[in-house]
């Protein structure tokens, strides 16, 4: 997964920023819950304490201390209900305290004592036994006369609340981890349902090239910034569209104006070297004048010839032909050429290849591949054509022992113009234009051409075009 991609990032942030929610709102939870058991638990015990003070202390001058403490006995049962309960005397003397808990939490005894003197009115205490637990205490001053009071001291171990929270603290720590996945799917899911015109948007960039500059963009109709885009950029590729269209019109345009010249030029030169009058200096520099302009006009004829592919003239004669036998005559006709460089050309094209297209382009693909290979071959080295028909298409290579492409400028060698280096291409006078031809004839033919090289060992050039149907 790219973590540095637009989508990545959208995930990402929404899962952590609703996890941060989520986690924030469990910790409220948490502490809201804790607080409010805690201070019911509290606001029992208080009332607990005031009626044992004025139902029972109220009226200990007339029943007695020993009846008191009978009564809190009976109607609480602290022992059983493991509550704690203790009444202190105003000389710090104790009138009743509660057995041990059943369940053993605390010892009454343990649990330290207050002082009366610095008590007014109501009070809550919160005591930490040494055994770790905790004793939530409420205490209650209650004067029975100017010169006697109580203290009453009513307790509750806090383990059952703790023991709540506990368990609601196990039940949020195993619910973030699936509240966070469940968000991250939902996010990502809500991610993908809003990069979806963008997907559709880059699908349709990428089938744009400059054959088919004429085809837009998709546009919602939504009117967000995604269909904003969409027409931003539909007007771009419009104005590429129209500069493209003047730079064919003017390479066709400037190809076929300068023909004509370039051969009035080349005619002229031809008939002014086959003047005797002329001495040996000036017939060397109208040799020198004719094979430049003969440079010139092939180049003219390659843009004329790009012009012509560009405007679909490739697809207009197309017919039933045999690949292979046009491999073979074609590597017959450029054996000439390779001979006077020691050069062997092989042929292995023995099996019928079918396939539709414009003979004529088809066989410029040949002679052009077959050319490249002999200008970059050295003397004395092998060639070699093959064509075979593969399952539905029909593959033809042209391989040679050369000097080989440098890797960086291999993903470039069907470029218009492109030459890997002057010095390579000075001595072949080369305009980068052949490979651009044979790019051009490749795509109006539904086909693929590729490139393969090794520096110093060779290179490989592979066409593969649909098998014709029967």
């Amino acid at each position: 997964m790219n973590t540095r991609s637009i989508s990545f990032r959208l995930v990402a942030g929404y899962a952590a920023l609703l996890t941060g929610i989520f986690a924030l709102l469990c910790a409220l939870l948490y502490l809201d819950l804790r607080y409010f058991l805690e201070n019911d638990l509290l606001k029992s015990q208080e009332r607990r304490a005031r009626q044992i003070a004025s139902a029972l202390l109220a009226h200990a001058p007339q029943t007695g201390e020993a009846y008191v403490a009978s009564q809190v006995k009976d109607w609480y049962e602290p022992e059983v209900n493991n509550r704690f309960i203790r009444i202190t005397r105003g000389d710090g003397t104790v009138m009743y305290l509660s057995g041990a808990p059943k369940d053993g939490g605390f010892t009454p005894a343990d649990v330290p004592r207050l002082s009366l003197a610095r008590l007014r009115g109501e009070s809550a205490r919160r005591l930490k036994l040494a055994d770790g637990k905790t004793l939530l205490v409420a205490v209650l001053r209650y004067p029975l006369t100017a010169q006697s009071s109580y203290l009453v001291e009513f307790g509750v171990p806090l383990a059952p609340v703790q023991t709540m929270l506990d368990h609601l603290f196990l039940q949020l720590v195993w619910g973030l981890p699936l509240a966070v996945a469940v968000i991250t799917a939902g996010g990502y899911w809500l991610v993908r349902r809003a990069l979806t015109p963008v997907q559709h948007i880059t699908r349709a960039a990428e089938q744009i090239t400059h054959h088919n500059l004429s085809e837009r963009l998709p546009v919602s109709h939504s009117g967000d910034e995604l269909a904003q885009l969409s027409v931003a950029l539909n007007r771009m590729i419009a104005r590429l569209d129209d500069a493209f269209q003047n730079s064919k019109r003017f390479v066709a345009d400037a190809s076929h104006e300068l023909r004509t010249p370039l051969t009035v030029l080349r005619g002229e030169l031809e008939n002014l070297m086959e003047d005797a009058r002329l001495d040996a200096e000036v017939r060397e520099r109208a040799a020198s004048l004719l094979e430049e302009a003969m440079h010139l006009s092939r180049i003219v004829e390659q843009l004329f010839t790009l012009s012509r592919l560009d405007a679909g003239e490739a697809q207009t004669d197309w017919a039933r032909l045999d690949l292979a036998e046009l491999a073979r005559s074609t590597a017959e006709q450029m054996s000439l050429l390779a001979e006077d460089k020691g050069i062997a050309i092989t042929c292995d094209a023995n099996q019928p290849a079918p396939v539709e297209g414009d003979r004529v382009r088809l066989k410029q693909v040949v002679v052009n591949l077959l050319d490249n290979a002999i200008k970059y071959t050295p003397d004395n080295g092998a060639i070699q054509l093959r064509v075979r028909a593969v399952n539905s298409h029909v593959l033809m290579e042209v391989e040679d022992n050369g000097i080989g492409i440098p890797p960086a400028a291999l993903p470039h060698v069907f470029d218009r113009f492109f030459r890997v280096d002057r010095s390579r291409s000075a001595d072949s006078e080369s305009a980068g234009l052949g490979l651009a031809i044979v790019k051009s004839i490749c795509t109006a033919h539904g086909a693929t051409v590729e490139a393969q090289s090794k520096p110093a060992t060779g290179s490989r050039f592979r066409v593969e075009l649909p098998l014709a149907k029967p």
